[in-house]
């Protein structure tokens, strides 16, 4: 009887998911609730945890409660040590829960709505999540060891060292975008520049609260955490209102970046317990506790969504980004469905904190399939706004015009109406100057999710709630900031070794300081360079980070794949193999297109040659000509780091390939470098107690 209740419920579920998804998929011409998208969301979220994520881990990886876990056999107290699988789950999750979820569909919804939540939906229950769990099971079961590492481990010199090279390029172009979205969100708003600012000391006194004052008392270093938090967000209406504290912070972007650079490097080189850890964790609540009051509003409210489900810029026309439907809303949305940075987490920091394999499936395929929902609910944020409010703050003054007039009409033009008075009310409302241009996409969505919350809980805190939700999606892209340098300290330090094997110790300090220097150096230089971009940095690094990441996934799938088959589970294979070859596609064909377009708002050369011109011609506004030849310098250099990646890509696919066609051939590889099974003495302290 119990058996015939749980299947009747799943097959209802089942039922239930498939409605919600259809509703969506073929409504067309009337306005469609948010309820359908929570529905269509959880449904499949369940479904594929309960069964595919289960089968997975069960069949496939075999995953053993009784092995001891890097974290256990290598503690040294600083980058390992056995940790409580809530505390890594909020780790994974607010590492690898950056800009994608939240800026990706964002950004998309100029698409409409329908393509990207279909993507989000389906791209993470078969690509993202199976990318991290597995991921996450390989790095645990070869001492943590990094990405880049297992792919020259188990692939050889060739393949392996184009992936090491690949992955840690392609992490200084995802950290350098993180830090971009975060100083748009920040800039000359002494709000949010206080509020982001207070999160750091606060994580610094949890951190110190846990290790040292109370030992083990998770939940009040908790409580005592959140309510810090909660406070300076209060902190910063109080700061914003004083006409001297408030000059304080607010600040130009540039200043921004350099203190971003400097949070940075702090965060690789501080134990992991002092800052990384707790902020991550801490970041976890209020990033649970935001989509959840997030949701329970779309829920009392069923707000419809006004972007239609497809807009005409699916022809590549669109104000905020060039480029037409395939491959580019693939390359857009990225952690929300499939994110190769997230490889990078789940092979750096979470293997070294996993305290047991049982929870590789909590925190590998659950943790994705959360970070999954966080961008159906931003897309249901960004598309609940009227049209023309949503293009008035997300397209750039370069594209509309820098005058608020000539903004409205252009964008009016397009059959989104919206008025400069509409802006302006808007604008005093979130307590901001003025809403227009602020790229980026974290603006808007603050906007979207202020209007929810303000409509369910109250009009008369719009300020505070567009703050608050400025700090949610700030906190969000600094953990994955933080969290990548270090992991970028990691590969370097791996890669260093090679040469010297005393660089490879991460406990050696010299190494330590030197290796996350040259991280931060390399990210910040393309941080700097889109804070000066006259049309906000967005034109020339979102697109550079939605390919880099997903060749990086796609590194990831032929270093998983490669192993699946030397392991003897070749029919199995598909499981990483379908949504590799799915990236190889869309990666391609975006990369080709970034370096071979003719059309100045795609291709990097073709906007290269454009600026070189008007720039010879003497047609560029002062303010632009001054930075157009660092711009048509990056521009240049953008198509050729595009050219390498997608060359370093093929390469690595190619020798995954001689590699397991030589294995099946029964001719000699290299072997498994699987460590060897040692059990697992907390797992009997356990039994014992």
């Amino acid at each position: 009887m119990n058996k015939l209740v749980k299947n009747s419920i799943w097959i209802l579920i089942a039922v239930l998911g498939a409605s919600a998804v259809g509703g969506i998929a073929l409504n067309r011409g009337e306005s469609i609730n948010a309820l359908w998208f929570i529905t269509a969301a959880l449904c499949v979220y369940a479904i594929a945890y309960r069964f595919y994520a289960a089968w997975i881990a069960a069949t496939v990886l075999i995953v053993d409660e009784t092995r001891a876990t890097p974290a256990e056999r290598l503690d040294n107290g600083r980058d390992f040590m056995p940790t409580n699988k809530w505390i890594v789950f909020g780790h994974h999750f607010a590492a690898i829960a950056g800009p994608g979820p939240l800026v990706g569909p964002t950004l998309a919804a100029q698409f409409g709505y329908l393509p990207g939540t279909l993507w989000i939906l389906f791209g993470a229950v078969l690509g993202g999540c199976v990318q991290d769990m597995v991921t996450l099971f390989l790095s645990t079961r070869r001492n943590a060891r990094s990405l880049g590492q297992m792919a020259r481990d188990e692939l050889g010199p060739f393949g392996g060292t184009a992936a090491l090279i690949g992955t840690f390029a392609i992490m200084i172009i995802l950290i350098a975008v993180l830090g971009l979205v975060v100083v748009n969100a920040m800039k000359h708003s002494p709000w949010a520049t206080f509020t982001v600012s207070a999160t750091i000391p606060i994580a610094m006194i949890t951190g110190l609260y846990m290790r040292h004052f109370r030992p083990g008392q998770v939940l009040e270093a908790s409580l005592l955490g959140v309510i810090l938090l909660l406070l300076s967000v209060a902190g910063g209406g109080l700061i914003d209102e004083h006409e001297t504290l408030r000059n304080l912070f607010d600040h130009e972007g540039l200043t921004l970046a350099w203190w971003i650079m400097a949070y940075g490097l702090a965060a690789a080189i501080l134990p992991v317990w002092l800052l990384l850890a707790p902020r991550d964790y801490l970041s976890t609540y209020v990033k649970l506790g935001t989509i959840t009051l997030l949701a329970i509003a779309i829920i009392m409210l069923q707000p419809d969504i006004k972007m239609p489900a497809i807009t005409q810029f699916i022809d590549g026309t669109g104000p905020i980004f060039g480029g037409k439907l395939f491959p580019f809303v693939f390359i857009t949305i990225a952690c929300g469905a499939i994110s190769g940075f997230h490889a990078l987490i789940a092979s750096g920091t979470t293997p070294k904190l996993l305290t047991n394999e049982r929870d590789i499936r909590m925190i590998g395929y659950g943790g994705m399939l959360l970070e999954s929902f966080v961008a159906i609910m931003a897309m249901i944020a960004a598309t609940v706004l009227d049209p023309g409010v949503f293009f008035a703050i997300n397209s750039s003054a370069g594209v509309v015009g820098a005058n608020a007039v000539d903004a409205v009409a252009k964008i009016s033009s397009w059959g989104y109406p919206v008025t400069v008075e509409q802006m302006q009310i808007l604008a005093q409302q979130m307590g901001e100057a003025t809403l227009f241009a602020r790229t980026g996409g974290a603006p808007s969505l603050a906007v979207g999710m202020a209007s929810i919350f303000g409509s369910a809980f109250g009009d008369g805190m719009l300020a505070l709630w567009y703050h608050f939700a400025i700090m949610f999606e700030a906190i969000f892209i600094l953990t994955t900031l933080d969290a990548g340098t270090r992991v970028g300290r990691f590969m370097l330090q791996d890669m260093l070794g090679n040469i010297w094997p005393k660089m490879a110790e991460t406990s050696w300090l010299p190494s330590v300081i030197f290796t996350s220097s040259l991280v931060v150096a390399g990210w910040g230089y393309f941080l700097y360079i889109g804070v000066i971009d006259p049309n906000g940095g967005v034109n020339i690094l979102w697109p550079l980070f939605g390919i880099a990441n997903q060749m990086l996934a796609a590194i990831a799938l032929c270093v998983a794949t490669g192993i699946l088959i030397k392991s003897d589970k070749f029919k199995f294979a598909w499981v990483t193999g379908l949504p590799l070859l799915w990236l190889i596609t869309i990666t391609t064909t975006a990369a080709l297109q970034k370096i071979a377009g003719a059309d100045t708002r795609i291709g990097f050369f073709a906007a290269a040659n454009d600026l070189t011109d008007k720039l010879a011609a003497g047609v560029l506004p002062p303010e632009k000509a001054i930075v157009a030849p660092q711009l048509i310098f990056n521009l240049q250099l953008d198509a050729w780091l595009t050219l390498f990646f997608v060359s370093l890509l093929w390469l690595i696919v190619f020798d995954m390939l001689r590699v397991c066609s030589r294995y099946l051939a029964g001719k000699p590889v290299l072997p498994l470098t699987e460590s060897p099974h040692s059990p697992s003495r907390l797992v009997e302290e356990w039994v014992r107690d």
